[in-house]
């Protein structure tokens, strides 16, 4: 959910605790850890300034596919046809987003029952 609320805009301790609702001690953790991992990077929240501000790092911004891809999982399973919620829009345009979907290299879109592993 962090990486979730990073994605959105949400950069300082406060914002994110405001909006998961974790206690100061947990959130710390997790952001140690998001931030040992190199997902995140800590910086100036303003230069000069002794607030600071998580930023995701290139390895976090690779997480965005996935986290487009669990959002549009949960709209659609967990909200009725007609219910609001937030919706994903290209900056430029305001056209929602369309849904993910996966293809093959050819082109030709792929279900669960489509797709083997091939493990090495």
């Amino acid at each position: 959910m962090i990486i979730r609320d990073a994605f959105d805009g949400l950069s300082r301790f406060g914002e994110f605790q405001k909006s998961l609702g974790l206690a100061k001690n947990i959130l710390s953790a997790r952001l140690r850890t998001l931030t040992a991992r190199g997902i995140l990077a800590v910086e100036p929240a303003a230069e000069g300034s002794a607030y600071q501000r998580y930023v995701l790092t290139e390895k976090g911004r690779g997480l965005f596919l996935v986290m487009v891809a669990l959002r549009q999982w949960g709209e659609a399973s967990f909200y009725a046809p007609g219910e609001p919620h937030s919706t994903m829009r290209d900056a430029e345009t305001g056209e929602e987003v369309r849904r993910l979907a996966l293809y093959s290299a050819g082109g030709r879109p792929l279900r669960t029952q489509d797709v083997v592993v091939r493990k090495v």
